[in-house]
């Protein structure tokens, strides 16, 4: 089976939740989850996303600060695409791409 690892598939779904969170009216409050980070330095992309600090453990495991990191990770030409599917698949190929070098 030529399938990818379980961390990767579970990442994977939880960018593509944030991508319909951004780009999408799913009913849920955004400024509750995410805020839109206030740098304007020149790494990164448009949509990247503030994450608050916090000491706690239990904030760690949920959905706005597991996601954040890999989310601004991503580069410009995957987060400014225009369908879901789109999505999936710019992403797949940056992730193919990275796991090469």
């Amino acid at each position: 089976l030529n399938l990818f690892p379980l961390s990767y598939r579970r990442t994977r779904g939880d960018l593509i939740l944030a991508f319909r969170i951004f780009n999408y009216d799913l009913g849920v409050n955004m400024s509750y989850l995410f805020a839109p980070s206030s740098t304007n330095n020149l790494r990164g992309h448009s949509k990247k996303v503030h994450k608050p600090r916090s000491n706690k453990l239990k904030v760690g495991s949920r959905f706005s600060h597991r996601v954040v990191n890999h989310w601004n990770a991503l580069p410009e030409q995957v987060v400014s695409v225009p369908s879901v599917n789109t999505f999936k698949e710019k992403l797949d190929l940056h992730w193919k791409a990275m796991c090469q070098d």
